[in-house]
């Protein structure tokens, strides 16, 4: 995991307001990355202590594995690309129902340099937000910057959409 040495204390205490959110509830948080390549479980388990309450990272970078590893629809994949609400959303539930989560964090975008369209622009991140109940709540964004900065935009985004929707 490589972010910006800047923002890497910012996302270490975005971490940690995660973690305690997630011990008082007494709750499994697993993720499903692909843009961010794992960036979030990596900050998540730099926490010690951190095997009490995060259960599992996938990291789902192709669609095969978005497919394989989460079961996500070929047909929603097709219809709608990798970077959307749909797919995103798949994944947060495939991660729950491939694992022990209560909770679960993903993450699909366009992180660049390349890889951006007009309707998809390099910056454009979806993050999905899930419940083992079947709740499943995604967000779209727009990250400005490299490569870099739009990865590390990620993991704090969804690190404060986990703190905003555990209420702490």
């Amino acid at each position: 995991m490589v972010l910006a040495t800047s923002s890497y204390q910012e996302l270490m205490g975005l971490a940690e307001q995660a973690a305690i959110a997630i011990k008082r509830q007494r709750i499994l948080l697993v993720t499903a990355e692909s843009c961010t390549g794992g960036a979030i479980a990596a900050m998540l388990t730099e926490i010690p202590g951190s095997s009490s309450w995060f259960d599992r990272g996938f990291v789902s970078y192709s669609n095969a594995s978005k497919q394989d590893l989460l079961g996500v629809s070929a047909q929603t994949l097709e219809r709608f690309g990798a970077v959307s609400e749909e797919v995103v959303r798949e994944m947060a539930q495939g991660a729950i129902t491939g694992s022990n989560g209560h909770l679960s964090i993903a993450v699909s975008g366009v992180a660049g340099p390349d890889g951006g369209t007009a309707d998809k622009p390099v910056g454009l991140v979806w993050i999905a937000w899930g419940q083992k109940r079947g709740y499943v709540e995604a967000q779209q964004f727009q990250f400005s910057g490299d490569r870099q900065a739009v990865r590390a935009a990620a993991v704090g985004a969804a690190l404060t959409g986990l703190i905003e929707r555990l209420g702490g």
